[in-house]
């Protein structure tokens, strides 16, 4: 049977409960992937999500950072969650559905704002994050699965309002898009967004600090969805729901979807 994905920053969903209900009453992905959550599990705000049909969860959580959720209407288990780079942040975690495929999301380190890991302990913990998901998949090379997430690089040209103007900018930097690419590469992983998009410039993240986001339209395409080769043909009608940048009190991230006939 086809299911629809979807992932989405959304930037606390305790305080985004609302666009998160809005987005599953108006598209109804059956499996939505959430990061920044900002919120322990347990205050995750269910009863709303189950009444829509979304009674399966597994997540990572803590209080007021980092966090990563997947909701399902399709039966779902956990099947691990890594604590990569031995940040103690609730960044990844996965879950099986029923039809044995494994959704893994993740919310990679953001990396500051100096791209120097001298000088910023953060951009160093990015790459000490994306270093180990490398390794973590070499060793254990995945087989029907699915990863996505906001990995927080954007890594094509067309990923990026301005190639030129960004490449000292955290999140395209050539030393961050290698890093990635390895990840990547390790797991055999396949971009499902720029399979079925394969050209022209692609966002799903504008700054707040935008006056008017829609017009400046200085985007970056950090929320990806990839898949493992044994599965990639599956996939298809990839989009980034733009729209819910220009929803009340948004998230500065839009969801991303894919459909996977399985």
């Amino acid at each position: 049977m086809p299911f629809t994905l979807a992932t989405w920053n959304i930037n606390s969903v305790r305080l985004r409960e609302r666009l998160v209900a809005k987005l599953m009453a108006e598209e109804g992905p059956d499996v939505l992937c959430l990061q920044e959550c900002k919120s322990p599990v347990e205050k995750i705000p269910l009863d709303q999500f189950q009444a829509l049909g979304y009674h399966h969860m597994v997540a990572r959580g803590q209080k007021g950072y980092n966090g990563v959720a997947i909701l399902s209407k399709i039966p779902m288990v956990e099947a691990g969650g890594e604590d990569f780079a031995a940040l103690g942040h609730a960044r990844h975690i996965a879950g099986q559905l029923e039809n044995g495929v494994t959704v893994h999301n993740f919310y990679v380190p953001a990396g500051g704002d100096v791209p120097d890991r001298e000088m910023n302990e953060k951009f160093g913990q990015k790459l000490d994050y994306l270093t180990e998901m490398r390794d973590h998949f070499h060793a254990n090379r995945p087989e029907k699965a699915i990863l996505v997430g906001d990995l927080n690089i954007a890594p094509r040209e067309d990923d990026v309002w301005d190639h030129k103007k960004l490449l000292k900018i955290v999140s395209h930097t050539p030393i961050e898009v290698d890093h990635l690419a390895a990840a990547q590469d390790a797991g055999g992983w396949v971009d499902v967004t720029r399979k079925d998009i394969p050209e022209g410039l692609l966002y799903s993240w504008w700054s707040y600090r935008a006056k008017d986001w829609d017009a400046a339209d200085k985007g970056r395409r950090l929320d990806h969805v990839w898949a493992t080769p044994d599965i990639v043909n599956a996939a298809h009608s990839s989009r980034v729901l733009r729209d819910a940048r220009g929803w009340e009190q948004p998230s500065d991230h839009a969801p991303v979807f894919a459909t996977f006939d399985l």
